[in-house]
């Protein structure tokens, strides 16, 4: 790794504490359920694993993007438990809770990292083998995540274009 690759590794790690606090407040409190997680890594294949991402883009200070993705059955069943009733994955109101989800995690980390940012309406892909085009010249951090119904994992691109 470069100089420059670790300066930008240490300064996407300080912008992943955000995300941490604001993804455990979100599912304890509206999902209902507890999100373990675990040691931060950073990403090697620009592939997903999972079957459902919810997308937010940010820009203004910071620039980037934050994934959400989880596999189907996993995020069906947090659906439930965040809408309190089932919802099938072929229905809007799928996409709207999985992209309300990536929305309350990225705009609680935003609160907390103190800049001024803009987060995008979120978009969600669902489907197996999709792959999200990010920032190039910034390290992508995936933080992963363990909860009762499954795994997923919060994934965040992101850097500080302006001084806060």
């Amino acid at each position: 790794m470069t100089t420059a690759q670790s300066e930008q590794a240490a300064t996407s790690a300080k912008l992943i504490v955000p995300f941490v606090r604001s993804l455990c407040s979100v599912f304890t409190t509206m999902v209902k359920t507890e999100a373990t997680v675990g040691k931060p890594t950073l990403k090697a294949t620009p592939g997903l694993t999972y079957d459902v991402s919810g997308i937010i883009g940010f820009s203004g200070d910071l620039m980037g993007s934050v994934v959400v993705s989880f596999q189907m059955e996993t995020a069906q069943k947090l659906v439930e438990s965040f809408a309190g009733c089932p919802v099938e994955p072929g229905s809007p109101d799928f996409g709207d809770a999985i992209g309300e989800l990536a929305n309350m995690i990225a705009g609680g980390a935003k609160k907390d990292l103190g800049q001024k940012a803009s987060i995008s309406t979120p978009t969600v892909v669902i489907g197996s083998g999709h792959t999200i085009a990010r920032l190039s010249d910034v390290p992508c951090i995936v933080i992963p995540c363990t909860t009762p119904v499954g795994k997923f994992a919060v994934e965040v691109n992101v850097k500080q274009v302006a001084a806060a």
